[in-house]
């Protein structure tokens, strides 16, 4: 209950710590280029995510950083719990947005900084403002930034990584960027295998191989989004034959 509660109260208060440099951030000026304003934009996200992730005493180990190439891809990832967003924004040395539930838009500050830092809000209950929202993240890459998805739909609590819908995959496609898979294992022992109270664990973050444009373009997307999944998969399970 401790962890929970001093997790809880520092998220808040630097949310309003954070005004005076979301302001700024909002301000910065078309003249930078698109990854020197995101990376700008990432600092205060990623500092907030990485205290996070160390209240929770957890230990993270993250493999592959060598995987991420300069200039907009699509992360691909599993989904298994609620820190994975601060997992990523605080371990993956790349800045980025993601696709989030329309609901997190009602949530002051937190909102305004996912609107900078290229974030997507969709309804999934309303397949128009969805597709919108598709077109949003293609426009996003092919202006240089770099989206998430978790294509999953839904958190798998640490149990067995489920089937992969291959609608978001097409901001991938469409923008004609290349996808890095991303395996998160260990954040559902953090939060939700816990009767949702906060405790420590071993976690561990595999960046894969990038999947080009050139090897996928051509491909039905259902095909894709099965490949990437059995990608994410593999590198598991090759984790545990090596140990």
């Amino acid at each position: 209950m401790f962890r929970l509660a001093l997790i809880f109260l520092y998220m808040s208060g630097y949310l309003v710590y954070s005004l005076p440099k979301l302001k700024r951030v909002q301000g910065l000026t078309e003249d930078l280029s698109v990854a020197k304003r995101d990376s700008l934009i990432h600092e205060t996200p990623q500092q907030w995510s990485q205290t996070i992730m160390k209240m929770t005493g957890s230990k993270i180990e993250v493999q592959g950083k060598q995987h991420l190439p300069e200039g907009p891809v699509l992360l691909v990832s599993n989904h298994e719990g609620d820190f994975d967003i601060p997992l990523l924004l605080g371990h993956v040395n790349k800045p980025f947005g993601f696709i989030s539930k329309i609901e997190v838009k009602k949530i002051p500050i937190l909102s305004k900084w996912m609107e900078v830092m290229n974030c997507v809000f969709m309804d999934r209950k309303d397949r128009r403002q969805a597709v919108r929202s598709i077109k949003e993240g293609v426009e996003l890459l092919k202006q240089g930034h770099t989206i998430l998805v978790f294509p999953e739909g839904t958190r798998s609590k640490g149990g067995p990584i489920q089937e992969f819908k291959s609608g978001s995959l097409r901001l991938a496609k469409d923008a004609g960027v290349p996808i890095i898979p991303i395996s998160i294992e260990g954040t559902a022992d953090v939060f939700e295998k816990n009767g949702r109270m906060i405790k420590p664990a071993s976690i561990k973050l595999t960046i894969c191989k990038a999947i080009r444009f050139e090897e996928y373009k051509d491909k039905d997307l259902k095909v894709v989004a099965n490949e990437v999944r059995e990608i994410i998969i593999s590198s598991r399970r090759e984790d545990k034959l090596a140990s």
